[in-house]
């Protein structure tokens, strides 16, 4: 009997709020798939690395901001069959609060970053609407 083993790639997402509670941080994508639309900031686990590492390091390569690790709280995991179209992803997302105004800066896979107020955010890619109701939820 053969079994086909499912290929499984890890991502990390950062879910960053202001503290006044207004405002949460999203980038607009610069590449397939959901170029264009806008996300949290996150991306692949490297080799060797923690999910929670790996946020942190994906929230300052995108948007300028340093957090260290300890900074960022778990939320969860999302691991549903189809939530991406590159296939099987499961992602880890973590919270993380900072000062209103902290400045942010786009780079690495970010077309833009930006401070959105947390009761008007745009259309998002992925799952990331279920990801910040549930962020928000444990504020």
């Amino acid at each position: 009997m053969t079994e086909a083993f499912e290929t499984v790639r890890r991502t990390a997402d950062a879910v960053v709020v202001t503290a006044d509670g207004r405002n949460l941080l999203l980038i607009e994508r610069d590449w397939p798939p959901f170029e264009g639309a806008w996300a949290l900031p996150g991306g692949h686990v490297d080799r060797g690395e923690t999910s929670r590492a790996a946020a942190a390091r994906e929230l300052l390569e995108e948007t300028g901001i340093l957090l260290a690790t300890n900074e960022l709280a778990q939320i969860g995991v999302w691991d549903q069959p189809g939530r991406d179209p590159r296939g099987r992803y499961v992602t880890v997302a973590y919270l993380a609060v900072v000062p209103a105004g902290t400045p942010i800066i786009a780079g690495d896979d970010a077309r833009a970053a930006r401070w959105w107020p947390i009761n008007s955010l745009p259309p998002l890619a992925f799952d990331h609407a279920d990801i910040i109701a549930a962020a928000l939820t444990r504020r």
